[in-house]
């Protein structure tokens, strides 16, 4: 089956993209709303580094191995079961975040978490892809991923410092409960019961479609530098707060301010840098932000007290690398095979980054943190991004305007 078989037609396209852009930032929200309260969450349940790097963790393995499972089962089965399911189970579990007493019941409620948002991701962006018309899917899926930073890293940030000196931290997770089970609803309605229809010739297994994947030059490199760029991610949003706070001496309100810029600068470059990769080609856009990226991290870890420079040079990092992460999981790896395995890559991408990269990272970093001070949280990801252009180099460029079916040859 090629793209423009399994795509909807243009209302359909806008819907579809409307509510699976919603939905993912649920996501957001779902996943970082905890960071900014992470200062106030370790103080009462009595955490360290090593806690907070052991939470981060175990929500991005589960998110890794779900996305690996999921992506996979919905290009057999159809798109709109996994996403409405996903969507209850992570609407529901966002609120008992708020009820954990201890590091192990907290960590407990992310697992489960992680398992709904790995399953939501890779099936949301798939459904995105085939969605959209080929002069469209640069924009259309930076539409979908900006949805993640703006409500989790920009707007969120910014609400918890409005009302957490009026609410306690527990009660703050229960406000975003009725939203997502009402999106859910929306989500059963707008999306059809398969957004793309497998042939009834391919009986491949689950380990057969991951190895057709991954004999993609371009999966193979996706895979890897997904882990970069999220390494660069989970480290700064869920390390940043006690950086500012504790080595930097900032207070709650201004630390949160700064954190913002995380989501304002992935919105911005989110929507942005796909777009132009539409017109310039993914790998030159994908080369650019990965050097952005590095000097971005460079200047941030060189910069002490100055709100202003912390905002921008944070901002930078993650317009940059935000994009970086919509391109690798998005048309990096959707481009490169059959319309039909577009899950199952995107979410073994996925699985390599978040197992590695948001799983094993911040775990490293916590430690770390621990034992030779928070100030030095910032040398992995630096280290990182810079594999990580190394192998952008690497990337078989494809021209989006041209191609309907996202196939290569596998190399």
């Amino acid at each position: 089956m090629t793209l423009a078989e399994a795509r909807l037609t243009g209302r359909q396209e806008i819907r579809a993209v409307g509510i699976l852009s919603l939905g993912f930032g649920l996501v957001g929200i779902d996943r970082f709303l905890i960071t900014t309260m992470y200062p106030v969450i370790a103080q009462d349940l009595h955490l360290d580094y090593g806690d907070i790097g052991a939470i981060t963790g175990a929500l991005a393995i589960a998110w890794g191995l779900s996305a690996l499972f999921m992506g996979n089962l919905s290009d057999h089965t159809g798109r709109r079961v996994v996403l409405t399911v996903s969507l209850i189970v992570f609407s529901l579990l966002i609120g008992a975040s708020g009820l954990a007493t201890g590091l192990m019941g907290l960590i407990a409620v992310r697992i489960i978490m992680g398992l709904a948002d790995g399953a939501y991701t890779p099936v949301s962006i798939a459904g995105t892809m085939a969605a959209s018309a080929p002069q469209r899917r640069g924009l259309n899926i930076g539409i979908q991923q900006m949805m993640m930073p703006l409500f989790g890293l920009g707007l969120a940030p910014l609400f918890v410092a409005s009302v957490l000196h009026v609410l306690e931290w527990r009660y703050i997770f229960l406000i975003f409960v009725l939203p997502g089970l009402a999106l859910s609803v929306a989500m059963w309605k707008i999306i059809p019961a398969r957004a793309v229809t497998p042939s009834r010739e391919r009986h491949a297994g689950r380990f057969a479609d991951w190895k057709t994947a991954l004999g993609y030059a371009n999966v193979r490199i996706a895979a890897v530098v997904m882990l970069c760029w999220l390494t660069c991610l989970i480290t700064t949003s869920a390390f940043m707060p006690n950086y500012l706070v504790d080595h930097l001496h900032l207070p709650l309100p201004q630390m949160a301010k700064i954190m913002s810029a995380i989501g304002l600068g992935a919105t911005c470059g989110t929507l942005l840098l796909p777009w132009a990769s539409d017109r310039f080609g993914r790998r030159s856009i994908m080369t650019f932000s990965s050097i952005g990226v590095f000097v971005s991290l460079v200047l941030l870890f060189n910069t002490r007290n100055n709100p202003g420079l912390l905002f921008a040079y944070l901002f930078l990092v993650h317009f940059f690398n935000n994009a970086l992460i919509t391109l690798t999981v998005g048309p990096l790896c959707s481009e490169a095979v059959p319309v039909t395995l577009m899950a199952t890559a995107s979410g073994l991408v996925i699985a390599v980054g978040e197992l590695f990269g948001g799983g094993l990272a911040p775990l490293i970093v916590g430690h770390l943190a621990q034992r030779f001070g928070i100030e030095h949280v910032l040398w992995l990801p630096i280290v990182m991004v810079a594999i990580g252009f190394l192998l952008c180099l690497r990337i078989q460029d494809r021209n989006s305007r041209t191609q309907s079916s996202f196939e290569e040859s596998p190399s």
